[in-house]
């Protein structure tokens, strides 16, 4: 069983915590719960605080006030030793300042070169004339570590292709006299912006957002967002990486065949659909071109066909889903004995270059008719023959002329 004098203690305890509950308090402050600070580093504590209306005619703003911090315990009277700050004195335990104006009621502080024993939890206290309180109930956690906490990475709606988006990368900063420097990586042509916020809590931030317009050759690549914190003549950095979700219809649609070889009637052969999407396809359709015309066949990734007479013919397919659709080439399917249905686009380029060939052929003969209609009136076919050879052949021309003088002089 438990000592009186343990119990009374336990109960007063208890009775204490239920009037601060109740809003028995003397003053009441305003900070954030937690701040996690860099060894080496400063730390600013965002403070206010208000006085409680049945105490408002005893303070007096217009009189000097010192600010008090005290390190784990908010009982001023027993643990004086707790206090590590007096705004009233030039020495304190903890170097720093009360940057805020007391008489509005700001008493935000900053305490410089922090070391790992200042991780505890800290009250605030007031001391004027006649007014003196401290607030029991609200305290500050100052956590002290090497290394400073991630960057936290988030973003603003679905990562689509085709459509702008923003990546947002935070990082906490304790210490808005030195705050950290945000890069991305891989270094890209994204537009960003870089800017100090304040959080709902009257804390600092550094805010880095990258604006750019994804493709689906983005998706699952990792972008990394690194804080770097000067701290003296160093620098502390801390990242975090995230891979990229990026949606996007269909990609890279591929139709195969098996076997790829003709096959005979009666033969079973697998059609196969691939595609890259995001989210996963949801159909695949198939599709036939004999003949010229185009008819869906079959639905489905797979699709296993026994062979019949009208089966030959050039097929594709089809992938779908919820953001679009990709279409394959058509691979053919040949049956043994049967005359190969030929691309309708071959027809066109024979067309296309026998039609060139005929335009030359013209244009050949024309130029022809039009150098030899030239020659001097007199001639028959026969001159214009041989006038022909002569220009082509000199040597010959020279021949007959020769053999025809011979003739005459006999």
């Amino acid at each position: 069983m438990a000592c009186p004098e343990n119990m009374l203690f336990l109960i007063v305890l208890f009775i204490s915590g239920v009037l601060a509950c109740f809003g028995q308090r003397n003053l009441i402050t305003t900070m954030p719960d937690r701040l996690d600070v860099l060894t080496g580093s400063c730390v600013q504590i965002p403070c206010s605080f208000d006085i409680p209306d049945q105490h408002k005619d005893t303070f007096n703003s217009s009189i000097l006030l010192s600010g008090v911090w005290m390190k784990e315990s908010p009982y001023f009277g027993e643990r004086p030793d707790r206090v590590i700050f007096n705004s009233r004195e030039t020495v304190n335990r903890y170097q720093g300042k009360i940057t805020g104006n007391m008489s509005q009621k700001n008493c935000t502080t900053v305490f410089f070169n922090v070391t790992t024993d200042y991780t505890n939890i800290y009250f605030f206290r007031i001391e004027s004339q006649p007014y003196s309180a401290t607030d029991p109930v609200k305290s500050v956690d100052i956590v002290v570590s090497d290394l400073p906490s991630s960057p936290i990475i988030t973003v603003s709606g679905e990562v689509k292709e085709g459509t702008p988006v923003s990546l947002n990368c935070s990082a906490v900063t304790p210490c808005p006299e030195h705050p950290p420097e945000l890069t991305w990586t891989p270094p890209t042509q994204f537009t960003t912006e870089n800017q100090l916020q304040e959080n709902p809590d009257q804390t600092k931030s550094v805010l880095s957002t990258v604006t750019f317009t994804p493709s689906y050759l983005h998706h699952e690549k990792n972008i990394t967002c690194t804080a770097v914190y000067p701290v003296g003549t160093r620098n502390k950095t801390a990242e975090h990486n995230m891979m990229l979700n990026v949606s996007f219809s269909p990609k890279d649609t591929l139709a195969s065949i098996r076997p790829a070889d003709p096959v005979s009637v009666g033969s079973c052969v697998i059609l196969t659909c691939s595609s890259t999407a995001n989210p996963p396809v949801t159909d695949f359709t198939w599709f036939q071109i004999s003949e010229g015309k185009t008819t869906q066949v079959a639905s489905g990734q797979s699709y296993f066909l026994n062979v019949a007479v009208g089966d030959g013919g050039l097929y594709y397919c089809e992938a779908r889903n919820s953001h679009g659709c990709g279409k394959s080439k058509e691979v053919q399917l040949a049956i043994k004995g049967q005359e190969e249905p030929v691309n309708p686009k071959v027809f066109e380029i024979v067309g296309k270059t026998l039609g060139l060939i005929f335009l030359f052929s013209l244009i050949v003969f024309f130029a022809w008719r039009r150098r030899t209609s030239r020659l001097p009136s007199g001639f028959d076919m026969t001159d214009r023959s041989q006038g022909l050879v002569g220009m082509n052949s000199p040597v010959r021309t020279v021949c007959s002329n020769q053999a025809t003088v011979g003739r005459g002089n006999q």
